[in-house]
């Protein structure tokens, strides 16, 4: 009979000891914000949500190790081991998480390690999952793709400035990205052996095993364009905007007896709840055994753009439930026209509705939620990444829905609260029936399908996020599932879409 092998556990270490000076900051770049949430932030969620990985240690920059701890406590980030200052370099860095992974071990007993650059904040767990699956056969492991430009070899000739010396064949160029991961006994090996070079400098640890320890073989994950290091101005901005477009895999749908254990007792209360996707979210919620207030003009008569009525709702759920655990806002106006031939009175209506109205349910919700640690959910369209001629206002506004979205999310994660955005595909409701009469059915998601995702997000642990219910595949988002390429296709395709 065979002796099953256990197999070994993975840590991963994450190296945040930069200093930020190269994008002009005064605090390390690991620290700055991105997308409302500090740079390490989204590094630590993707680690956290890996499967594979067991456990989470950060080494920091000496002076900030209690900034990160505060961060893992407020995400409450149940992977994160501990938090320990870098080194003075980042050779002498990963010797210090060498020498903690080496802690406690038994005589014999190995690793996985996967050093992973902090202000690489859009790591796809994909690539996470393919370093720790690469380690069951190889002792070393590399991240790197394809070098679009052709790269050169340079010597500068004093005064004259530089001259190329060699061009390489780009065919065999990779850019190296992280993780990069070890068994552990192989890079403190690695490490060991250096010790013996009195010249030993390295800026990654992949370079130590080439160097040191000829013979062991290095593979080669694929990573990913949008993997990027977040070092220069530049990179503030377009990780920012990468945050931005992207768009998080909608989660899980899970069974019937989890719903209702979930919800029985909880209370919703949707704003545009009248017909369309609330109507659906406050049957299906209802269904499961929550005490649901569904909120419309024509039914009960409730004008989102009257705070006076939103306060008055809200009250009167609080005061029959005792709580109040969900506001869903999906209450929405859709006018086409040009700007300059729209009257005041359309113009206000859009702009009280889609948008003051939102900004007044949350500013009236905050105090409840706050109270139930529960969730404001909105609604933006797929044309919120790129205003269309005619569609000003309306996309103009749903692209405010994100921002607020963002920034209430960042804003009230100290009380618990979350908040979230969902980004349908077309839809068939009244609305869209309205502006653009009847379509191909095939064409369009059902109400019922946004509905359904709404509720899975809504028991969800997300927030800060857009989640993207799209016909082609409704369980992937476009950054942080598909790549880089695909993340500018969905961006160019929603040019022409309007949910």
């Amino acid at each position: 009979m065979s002796q099953h092998i256990a197999k070994p556990r993975t840590t991963a270490v994450i190296l945040a000891g930069g200093t930020g000076q190269r994008v002009g900051l005064s605090i390390p770049k690991q620290l700055l914000k991105i997308a409302g949430k500090a740079v390490i932030e989204h590094t630590l969620t993707t680690f956290e949500k890996a499967d594979s990985i067991d456990d989470v240690i950060v080494l920091m920059t000496p002076g900030y190790v209690p900034d990160v701890e505060k961060i893992v406590a407020r995400a409450g980030f149940r992977k994160v081991s501990r938090v320990i200052e870098g080194g003075s370099s980042r050779n002498e860095t990963t010797e210090r998480a060498i020498a903690a992974l080496g802690e406690g071990l038994a005589e014999g007993e190995d690793l996985n390690v996967l050093f992973h650059d902090a202000v690489r904040p859009l790591l796809s767990r994909r690539v996470i999952d393919d370093c720790v699956g690469a380690l069951d056969r190889y002792q070393a492991v590399d991240v790197a793709i394809p070098s679009a430009d052709t790269i050169i070899v340079t010597r500068t000739h004093g005064e004259d400035g530089e001259f190329i010396t060699e061009i390489p064949d780009r065919a065999r160029l990779r850019r190296g990205q992280t993780p990069q991961a070890f068994r552990l006994s192989t890079i403190r090996r690695a490490y060991e052996v250096a010790a013996g070079d009195p010249n030993f400098q390295a800026t990654d640890d992949c370079s130590v095993v080439l160097r040191y320890l000829p013979d062991v073989p290095i593979h080669v994950v694929a990573g990913d364009e949008y993997n990027m290091k977040v070092t220069q101005p530049v990179d503030v901005f377009i990780a920012d905007k990468l945050f931005q477009l992207g768009t998080t895999a909608a989660p899980e749908q899970i069974g019937a007896d989890d719903y209702r254990e979930l919800l029985t007792g909880r209370t919703v209360v949707v704003f545009g709840g009248s017909y369309g996707i609330g109507k659906d979210i406050a049957e299906l919620a209802e269904s499961y055994g929550a005490h649901v207030y569904a909120l419309g003009r024509s039914t009960t008569g409730t004008h989102v753009e009257n705070p006076q009525e939103v306060d008055d709702a809200l009250s009167r759920a609080y005061a029959e439930t005792g709580r109040i655990d969900y506001v869903v806002n999906t209450a929405g106006v859709l006018r086409i026209g040009k700007l300059a031939e729209t009257e005041n009175a359309a113009i206000e209506e859009a702009l009280k509705v889609n948008y003051l109205a939102p900004v007044q349910i949350a500013r009236a919700a905050y105090k409840y939620l706050a109270e139930t640690e529960g969730q404001l959910l909105l609604y933006t369209s797929s044309s919120y990444t790129r205003g269309r001629a005619e569609y000003s206002l309306y996309s103009s506004t749903k692209a405010a829905m994100v921002n607020l979205t963002q920034a209430l999310s960042d804003e009230w994660a100290a009380d618990g609260i979350r908040v979230n955005c969902v980004n349908p595909e077309r839809t068939a409701t009244p609305m869209r029936t309205k502006a653009f009469g009847d379509e191909p059915a095939h064409s369009l998601l059902t109400s019922e399908t946004v509905a359904r995702t709404s509720l899975d997000v809504l028991l969800s642990e997300l927030t800060g996020h857009v989640i993207d219910v799209r016909q082609q595949d409704p369980t992937a988002g476009a950054v942080t599932a598909s790549g880089f390429e695909q993340a500018l296709a969905t961006v160019l395709d929603r040019q022409d879409d309007v949910a």
